[in-house]
């Protein structure tokens, strides 16, 4: 078994190029006596990604809808080798993991949050486990098939820690997410409890992307405040890295559904199908409109709200009973969970109250179908509905609506479209509707069986044409450019990333040389950042690696921070290095006493101080860090949006008071006033003065670093903890590296 899973991943290995990652691949397995057969699937995912998948050299990685339970090793085998013909890659889930993961935690969970129905919610720790064990297992597929040069695409709520987990093995690979469902605003989002968890392994793509601009907006302010990130526009910076944020909204595959309504209208009435043949008949008997509902039977659809919309329709306008019809078709949809069982109740109960209120001889005001439907038949009511009433209360884009504009091939034809449908965005000629506003509904009906087929071809010409331009080829195409650009971006940057090769570099220079200086900044370099600074206490292994490189007589380790002596003094007076505390203020050479260096009056204090007291009290969150010889003004843990705009307005009001020989320093989410004379730029280069070296290495992630850097011979290792703008040479991506390489130094 082993072996035939390698033969089949070197197999994949050499002809995968993009590797679509999935819930779900787009068929589905069925055992048909002793061999498998696969069925095409719904569902917009499916439809959208086919031709995309077709056209190009992909892999698709998905379950493959059978329960591993009833599979044996014989039965994986034959399904394995099936697809392979079809570049379809299985990852196979039992019963219990698609009852805790998908039914569970993904549905019970993620999909009620994401769609605003807080009161749906269910968190349940259990669940959340399952959720991670399938994400890791779908992520170890996918290191199993991919090679160098690759790309991964990831798709939906179901899949959000994915991303990350690819990263933590295969840093250098390309990972684009997109999420095909609504992201909530960061108030609705911050309710769940792993939130941080969640969005971090998303930050593991290279490329994030969205139907629409309000779901950017919503994750990018979750990004902000959550995890406390620095957010360029539509750029996060994330452990030295650039992830892209984008708005990519989902089209369908036009020609398909445009060339279907011709055939179907074209079509002998004798060769018509038995639904189409139907509708003829009510047409021709009440010569009246038809309006088309079609959903997957699901509470955020709005599907209830549409009823309730239609029989008051009838009671307000009563002229137009046996006139109108609803044709209402519900897709069946997640039948195990609890809420979708009791919604099909209260669906069905409206439509028998409709039916036996208004119902005559001749004429049943809805026709209610609870059941999927063949491509055909679904053309068919495209085709012959006069109005299209898409009203879900929240949706991340709907392609039924586009769907049902590609098929008025007569530019006929009114669209009612809920305004909280992702797709209202992009079709502004439809009849846009608050789908909780009953009354609205139900006149937007009127409206639309009454519009004048003029308006009706002037709307639809321009709806049209945007989703004829837009399309699903168009949208995959516009993704898999951005996500090429994101790559290629990385390795244009005349930054270095130190890679295995760089790192074996400097790693041997170290070793052949005789008099080796080290000079490494604090925050951010050799730990992380913390909310509060007190609590960036360096961890024993840190301290035990600088007790190792200090032991050599040829190496030379200087501290080099920005925070106050009394800090480095109380964590590292008893190693054998030099400490420099203050941006270069303070100094004290390995074992002997703190020296000061002089500086400007510090008469400044009391006039510059009470404005920065000012702006504390007036940005919950932010706080006065007084040293020696300098003040900082930290805003780390007030909300982003808010700091960064005072931060803003304070260097604008201290740039202007700054007395001769003072200087403001615009840190990581801190402003530093520090005496201009002294920065850690002429510290390090009085420390390179002192003794000859022939090995400098030199790392920091800040401004207040790049001093350091530009002071540098061209001989020495500068590194820059962060893809940032740096006079440094190399760059690397979290502290974490950083020590990593320090210790191939022992």
């Amino acid at each position: 078994m082993v072996i035939f899973f390698y033969f089949l991943q070197t197999k994949f290995e050499r002809m995968a190029k993009n590797i679509i990652v999935s819930n779900r691949l787009p068929v589905q397995a069925k055992k048909e006596k002793t061999d498998w057969s696969f069925t095409p699937t719904s569902g917009g995912l499916a439809t959208g990604m086919k031709s995309f998948h077709q056209e190009g050299k992909s892999l698709w990685v998905g379950w493959p809808g059978v329960s591993s339970d009833i599979l044996d090793d014989s039965s994986k085998k034959q399904i394995h080798e099936d697809l392979e013909k079809t570049q379809y890659w299985p990852v196979f889930l039992n019963e219990e993991e698609l009852d805790h993961f998908y039914f569970g935690f993904s549905n019970k969970c993620l999909w009620p949050l994401f769609h605003y129905f807080i009161e749906f919610h269910q968190f349940d720790t259990h669940q959340w486990e399952y959720y991670v064990q399938v994400n890791q297992k779908f992520a170890d597929e996918v290191l199993n098939v991919i090679e160098d040069g690759d790309k991964v695409w990831i798709h939906d709520y179901q899949l959000m820690l994915c991303p990350q987990m690819i990263k933590d093995i295969m840093p250098d690979v390309t990972v684009g997410f997109f999420l095909h469902i609504p992201f909530p605003s960061f108030e609705i989002f911050r309710i769940f409890p792993e939130r941080e968890r969640l969005l971090n392994g998303l930050l593991g793509a290279d490329l994030i992307g969205f139907h629409t601009y309000d779901y950017e907006r919503h994750f990018l302010s979750s990004v902000k405040r959550i995890l406390n990130l620095e957010v360029n526009f539509n750029i996060i910076l994330h452990q030295g890295r650039e992830i892209v944020v984008n708005t990519f909204p989902m089209g369908i595959d036009y020609k398909k559904f445009e060339a279907s309504a011709l055939e179907s209208v074209k079509k002998d009435d004798s060769k018509s199908s038995e639904l189409k043949k139907q509708i003829n008949t009510h047409k021709l008997e009440n010569k009246g409109k038809l309006i088309l509902s079609i959903d997957r039977l699901d509470y955020t659809k709005g599907v209830v709200n549409r009823l309730l919309a239609f029989e008051r329709f009838l009671d307000t306008y009563p002229q137009y009973r046996d006139k109108i019809r609803l044709v209402m078709l519900a897709v069946p949809s997640r039948s195990k969970v609890a809420q979708y069982k009791k919604l099909k109740r209260q669906t069905d109960e409206v439509v028998g109250r409709i039916n036996g209120k208004f119902a005559s001889v001749n004429w049943t005001p809805v026709w209610y179908y609870y059941r999927s439907m063949e491509f055909e038949n679904l053309i068919d009511l495209y085709v012959s509905s006069d109005v299209a009433m898409i009203t879900p209360l929240r949706d991340g884009m709907n392609l039924v609506a586009k769907e049902y504009l590609a098929t008025r091939i007569n530019n006929d034809g009114v669209l009612i479209l809920s305004e909280l449908a992702g797709s209202s965005k992009e079709l502004p000629q439809a009849l846009l509707v608050n789908p909780f506003d009953i009354e609205q509904l139900s006149e937007s009906i009127k409206i639309a069986i009454e519009m004048p087929l003029k308006e009706q071809k002037e709307r639809n010409i321009l709806l049209r044409k945007r989703i004829r331009r837009y399309d699903i080829n168009k949208w995959s195409s516009s993704f898999m450019k951005a996500l090429n650009d994101s790559s290629n971006k990385e390795y244009s940057s005349q930054v270095k990333l130190i890679d295995k090769s760089i790192a074996n570099k400097i790693s041997k220079t170290y070793k052949e040389s005789r008099n080796k200086l080290l000079l490494l900044d604090y925050d951010g370099t050799m730990v992380g950042f913390q909310e509060n600074p007190n609590k960036a206490i360096p961890p024993k292994d840190l301290l035990e690696l600088i007790k190792k490189l200090t032991k050599k007589e040829d190496t030379d380790l200087v501290i080099i921070s920005g925070r106050p002596y009394e800090f480095l003094e109380k964590y590292f007076t008893h190693l054998n290095v030099t400490l420099v505390a203050e941006h270069g203020v303070f100094t004290k050479f390995k074992q002997n006493k703190w020296e000061q260096k002089k500086s400007i009056s510090e008469d400044w204090k009391e006039h510059l101080i009470p404005i920065l007291d000012t702006f504390t009290d007036n940005t919950p969150g932010t706080f006065i860090e007084q040293k020696t010889s300098s003040v900082a003004w930290h805003y780390r843990k007030a909300d982003p949006e808010l700091g960064t705009k005072r931060s803003v307005e304070l260097k604008t009001v201290l740039t202007s008071l700054l007395p001769n020989g003072l200087t403001l320093l615009d840190g990581n989410k801190v402003l530093e006033l520090v005496p201009a004379n002294i920065n850690k730029g002429v510290v390090a280069l009085d420390l390179l003065n002192s003794k000859n070296y022939d090995f400098i290495l030199v790392a920091g992630d800040d401004v207040t670093d790049e001093n350091m850097f530009l002071n540098m011979p061209e001989k020495a290792f500068s590194i820059k903890i962060g893809k940032k703008k740096t006079a440094a040479k190399y760059f690397m991506r979290k502290s974490t590296q950083l020590l990593a390489l320090l210790n191939t130094l022992n």
